[in-house]
């Protein structure tokens, strides 16, 4: 007889929830994010604060964002020096990202995702994309993710926060090939005050770079590069809460939509804060399997 561990129960129950949360996120993220077919849900680098006349437009600018952060970041991590030719996309939301590897550097892409319903959706994105034959979605945990030395890569946009990491990366070993990477655009805490509510909005386990560097050598990887783009991505959060402003303002919601809405704007401007008072840090960071 097999028996789980309480840890084991408490992640397969955190997997639930954020399971969970992305499938009540799942229209929200189009209507704002999309119409695709890369449809983004992360932090963008809005380099300019200038307030735009229309939600339309705020949204219209936050998209570009999100793809100038996926730019950066490729050119940070170097994706273009044709190494990394299949790519492991941990936690891909709806494969915005999976899309953008597989037409910008023609990648082969593995997109795991927690969330049932998504995966016909990436897959009807990529299809409109052209890249169908490059992008297929798989559902699992990013902790077991099934094969051995068979990715070049493993790329987690703003999704390692929302699992345990020395598991992650224990299974990264045995995933990646000699010389892969693992490169990550995320958020680190770096005070205390600012780890609750960010976990409870984003159903989240938000760790610090030490933890991480910690797990990532215990697998046996090494810290190759970082880089802090905190003031890069202050900026977006500050168009979101112009965004939510100028939403309310066009489609006044009924009072039983408002506490939804004033607890998302608290945990945007808590982001913009924690980034600008050094409480939250936002990182690219680079992993190397020997």
């Amino acid at each position: 007889m097999e028996f789980t561990s309480q840890s084991e129960v408490a992640a397969s129950r955190a997997s639930i929830r954020v399971a969970a949360l992305y499938e009540s996120k799942t229209s929200a993220i189009i209507e704002r994010d999309g119409p695709g077919p890369r449809v983004h849900y992360h932090t963008g680098f809005v380099d300019e604060s200038k307030e735009l006349p229309t939600p339309a437009s705020m949204r219209a600018q936050l998209v570009e964002s999100q793809e100038r952060m996926l730019k950066y970041a490729s050119e940070f991590w170097t994706l273009q020096s044709g190494e990394f030719r299949n790519i492991l996309d941990v936690g891909c939301g709806l494969g915005g990202s999976a899309i953008f590897w597989a037409q910008e550097f023609d990648a082969s892409v593995t997109a795991v995702t927690i969330a049932p319903s998504h995966l016909e959706l990436i897959a009807r994105f990529a299809r409109q994309a052209g890249v169908e034959s490059r992008v297929v979605p798989v559902l699992c945990d990013a902790s077991a993710v099934p094969g051995e030395r068979c990715y070049d890569a493993a790329i987690a946009i703003e999704s390692s926060s929302l699992f345990p990491r020395r598991p992650w990366f224990q299974r990264l070993a045995g995933l990646l090939r000699s010389k892969g990477g693992v490169f990550i655009f995320d958020c680190f805490l770096e005070r205390r005050e600012y780890e609750e509510p960010f976990n409870h909005h984003w159903c989240a386990q938000v760790g610090t770079v030490e933890e991480y560097v910690g797990a990532a050598q215990e697998a046996g990887f090494t810290l190759a590069a970082i880089e802090d783009t905190s003031l890069r991505t202050a900026t977006f959060w500050k168009t979101t809460l112009a965004l939510i402003r100028a939403e309310v303002q066009e489609t006044r919601p009924v009072a039983s939509q408002l506490q939804t809405i004033k607890e998302s704007f608290e945990t945007h401007d808590l982001m913009r804060r924690g980034l600008l008072d050094g409480g939250l840090r936002q990182l690219l960071m680079t992993f190397v399997k020997p």
